[in-house]
């Protein structure tokens, strides 16, 4: 890394990865430029443009059902989702340097399979493989799976732990052969709370040692989670101040695990909206914050919250006048992210409407905006900037609000400044995700 621009020496070096947005609310359907979530050359274009980008990782979400409301099918789902492995190792084939990461649950899983086809992509991408680990819980998805949803969050986290221990031991299990030529398979074993397995693992070391891991959770047993078991942390803090304090408490956690703070990356998940001025920039984050939330989709939003059946009220009209109800019907809205006191959140929300003036429809949009970064490509290239400078984060992941060409301004644009000041690539200097994040290989262990 060398100098910036203006004189002062070399500076913390920013993370980037790109989120396809296929499923999330922050994706503009309705915008002509929109194209497939399950199509292969929407998958390409958004890797290969964040390959352009010189890009740490292009990372894909997972969805093992398809979320529903009132009993149908959710509108970002209707069409489905492909497995990431699947997608990840096609896209092994058409690009070269970026990492490639997948989003996989280790409650519906085994190690020993899973391992095997991390193993195997780490393998065909020459070493460009990493693993988002989530705990899948809720009963509504279990039902898709002999484990039925049985685990409650401190047991998922606990299966979870053992989890990446074993597909640890499983990757290490391969004897090194000499002077680099292909190791050979010697017996491993493991027994524990979870798994008790034992036999020959079919796949040799990864080229990275270990794929990298890379966790998303935010409650105190995420947080340690991460601090003692992840190479990234994917999290929602999305300001200055949440960030900073994120930053510390679970960097502060890692010293007890014997690791350094430049073990674990920390990075946001960030949505940006760009404009030749700021005003510009203001207009355009307005303008698709609400074409993110559709009347059809406030009430839907409002109806996770208050817990009932919201469809005789009129989107621009006011909030309901009745309390959330404290025992929701489960039915109502199924797959999607829980609220935590209802009450606390409508009281809020009610709050901010009365204080502006908000109908319901411009109360939804008002407080699930989602964009993180508003305003010049120099701007937004000064805020991430900032961001890494201040330890509000190692980096980010950028959530475009189209698919799949919603990266491409930002490559254009702002990656370019971030160069300019000396806290981005100007070209891969490794051959592997580990490599690109700054993280060594893991020692072998057995």
């Amino acid at each position: 890394m060398t100098a910036g621009t203006h004189g002062s020496p070399a500076r913390r070096r920013i993370h980037l990865a790109a989120h396809f947005p296929g499923v999330n609310n922050t994706t503009v359907w309705a915008d002509p430029r929109s194209r497939s979530q399950i199509a292969f050359s929407s998958f390409e274009h958004l890797a290969r443009t964040a390959e352009r980008g010189l890009f740490d990782f292009f990372f894909l979400a997972e969805g093992l059902r398809l979320r529903e409301h009132k009993g149908r099918i959710h509108d970002l789902d209707v069409v489905g989702r492909p497995e990431s492995l699947t997608v990840l190792s096609a896209l092994a084939a058409v690009t070269e340097r970026i990492g490639l990461a997948a989003t996989v649950s280790a409650t519906f899983n085994e190690p020993y399979e899973l391992a095997r086809r991390l193993a195997s992509l780490d393998h065909l991408s020459g070493g460009r493989a990493a693993w988002n680990v989530v705990t899948s819980s809720d009963a509504f998805t279990g039902e898709n799976f002999r484990r039925g949803g049985f685990l409650d969050r401190a047991e998922r986290y606990t299966r979870a732990a053992e989890f990446v221990a074993t597909a640890r031991e499983l990757w290490d299990s391969w004897a090194p052969g000499a002077d680099g030529a292909p190791g050979g398979p010697r017996p491993f074993a493991h027994s524990g709370r979870h798994f008790t397995i034992a036999g020959e693992f079919g796949v040799d070391r990864p080229p990275q040692g270990h794929p990298v891991v890379i966790q998303a959770g935010d409650s105190p047993e995420g947080r340690e989670f991460a601090a003692s078991a992840a190479d990234v942390v994917f999290t929602r803090h999305g300001t200055l101040e949440e960030g900073r304090a994120f930053f510390a408490d679970v960097k502060g956690r890692l010293a007890r695990y014997g690791r350094r703070p430049e073990d674990l990356k920390i990075m946001p998940g960030v949505t940006f909206v760009l404009g030749d001025t700021a005003a510009e920039a203001q207009e355009r984050a307005i303008e698709i914050r609400r074409r993110q939330v559709s009347p059809q989709n406030a009430l839907l939003t409002l109806e996770q919250v208050w817990g009932v059946d919201l469809s005789a009220y009129d989107p621009d009209g006011p909030l309901p006048d009745i309390d959330p109800d404290p025992d929701p019907d489960p039915t109502l809205v199924q797959g999607r992210v829980r609220i935590g006191d209802r009450l606390a959140v409508a009281e809020k929300w009610r709050a901010l409407s009365r204080a502006k003036g908000l109908s319901l429809h411009q109360t939804v949009i008002e407080t699930t905006g989602r964009q993180s970064f508003i305003g010049t490509p120099a701007a937004v290239a000064e805020q991430l900037d900032e961001f890494v400078r201040t330890d509000a984060a190692d980096g980010f992941i950028l959530v475009p609000h189209l698919t799949p060409g919603g990266l491409d301004e930002f490559v254009e644009r702002v990656v370019p400044l971030l160069q300019e000041r000396g806290v981005f690539r100007t070209e891969y200097e490794g051959a592997t995700l580990r490599s690109h994040l700054g993280l060594p290989e893991p020692a072998r262990k057995g």
